[in-house]
């Protein structure tokens, strides 16, 4: 038993005694023991330890910012490919010129369209410069009008004024012949009478006819005066309303034509405006024949490859890649995860290619993990009945330079820490993840996503 003798015992002969068995039995037992326990105290250890709970993810790398993302670059009009100035998976600035498109439709095929639509431009100006002259000086012939109007009524009127004075006075002079007549027939009727008696001579008689036939006369003339004075009148008063017509007409043709001239500007107006849009949008359409890259980026895929091909307005030409883009993850999760999540809460994850060691429960003893913060959660389910949440990454966490965009990725989106007992329990029951306690103001900011993570 000690080992001094060089002779051994052996175990079988040893094992023949029921009391060496039982010894040996009571020594192993007791280890056994001693090993349980140290197991269990162990595990209850290990049941105490915290347990970072989370939520398991899965998404593709995006950006940001929407102009960031790949893009088409189209035609806007139609033509046909003349030249080609990059290829696939150059890089190229804003601005470069990426392809030239010659005219393929007959109605802009004129190599001076531009110079003749400008002659007509010219032109329709020019037209409508003399009919602004034309109304210009009808307007003029309208004043001049309206003046020598005012002059030949007040001259008219003058007229009436002179002609009912006349017949006033050739009135007076009528009555005046008619008393005149009127005492010479009664001197030549008294005259008469003493002739009979003897009492007047012959001759005195004779000078009161005679005097008597001067006044009659003189009744007669005055009467045809004054007849031909009143129609006189009547004429100009006629002539009065005669000139009023007169230049009523003349003023009425010449405010048609003005208005003529007026409609012929508004005309030559609208032709002008027509024909200086066809002139823009020849303009323009030149501009279109030249593709432009919109941003600095990366040609991803050229659509139309033939010199020569006919294309179509609104074709995809070629696919641009952004550079110097802000990447983020779009992740999706399910409608029992959904009211777990906040935003500004921490995450997780792995790029596929890159290396990693994940723990879940202990997130900082993961190796090749990066960190983000979800930054927007979408309240609309999609076709698949998920939630997606952007996430962008926290400054103190560098992503991978090799990054592209539509890497897949594996998160997880941390929630409490609780003991590792607890989450053997809740996963035993199939629980949910415990809730934090949000505040309503945190409940408001999940509605979208703040605008300083999206702002740079």
């Amino acid at each position: 038993m000690l080992n001094i003798s060089e002779n051994k015992i052996e175990t079988n002969y040893l094992l023949e005694y029921s009391a060496f068995g039982k010894i040996i039995k009571l020594k192993r037992t007791r280890k056994l023991l001693y090993w349980l326990a140290l197991f269990f105290i162990l595990f209850i250890i290990f049941l105490m330890l915290p347990w970072t709970q989370s939520v398991s993810t899965k998404g593709v790398v995006t950006t940001l910012r929407p102009e960031h993302r790949p893009q088409s670059v189209y035609s806007t009009i139609s033509g046909r490919v003349d030249k080609w100035f990059v290829r696939e998976g150059e890089m190229v600035r804003q601005g470069d010129t990426l392809a030239i498109l010659s005219e393929v439709k007959s109605e802009y095929f004129d190599p001076k369209l531009l110079e003749r639509t400008q002659d007509q431009v010219n032109a329709k100006t020019s037209a409508k410069a003399a009919y602004q002259e034309k109304g210009i000086a009808l307007s003029a012939q309208l004043q001049a009008m309206q003046e020598a109007l005012v002059l030949k009524l007040e001259q008219t009127e003058n007229k009436v004024r002179q002609k009912r004075l006349k017949v006033t006075s050739d009135s007076a002079d009528l009555a005046q012949s008619k008393l005149a007549y009127q005492i010479a027939e009664r001197q030549y009727n008294r005259t008469d009478t003493l002739y009979q008696q003897g009492l007047k001579s012959l001759t005195d008689l004779e000078e009161k006819r005679n005097k008597l036939q001067s006044t009659q006369a003189k009744v007669v003339s005055y009467e045809n005066k004054y007849l031909t004075t009143q129609n006189e009148l009547i004429n100009t008063r006629i002539e009065l309303g005669n000139i009023r017509s007169m230049y009523a007409d003349k003023m009425a043709k010449v405010r048609s034509e003005q208005s003529s001239a007026l409609s012929s500007v508004y005309d030559a107006e609208s032709q002008v405006s027509k024909l200086e849009t066809a002139y823009s949008n020849y303009e323009r359409r030149a501009s279109f024949y030249v593709i432009l890259a919109p941003q600095d980026g990366y040609i991803v895929k050229i659509h139309n490859k033939g010199l020569g091909e006919i294309i179509k307005e609104a074709t995809a030409l070629l696919d641009i890649m952004p550079s110097g883009v802000e990447l983020a993850i779009s992740s999706y999760v399910y409608p029992m995860d959904y009211p777990l999540l906040h935003i500004g809460e921490k995450v997780r994850f792995v790029f596929d290619g890159w290396p990693a060691f994940v723990f879940s429960g202990w997130p900082e003893k993961s190796y090749g993990t990066f960190g983000g913060s979800i930054i927007a959660i979408d309240n609309i389910a999609n076709e698949k009945g998920k939630y997606r949440v952007l996430i962008s990454p926290d400054s103190d966490s560098d992503w991978p330079p090799g990054l592209r965009v539509g890497t897949g990725t594996n998160g997880l989106i941390l929630l409490e820490d609780v003991p590792v007992w607890y989450e053997f329990w809740r996963q035993l029951n199939g629980f949910p993840p415990n809730y934090y306690n949000e505040t309503e103001e945190e409940a408001k900011i999940k509605m979208k996503a703040p605008a300083n993570h999206l702002k740079k």
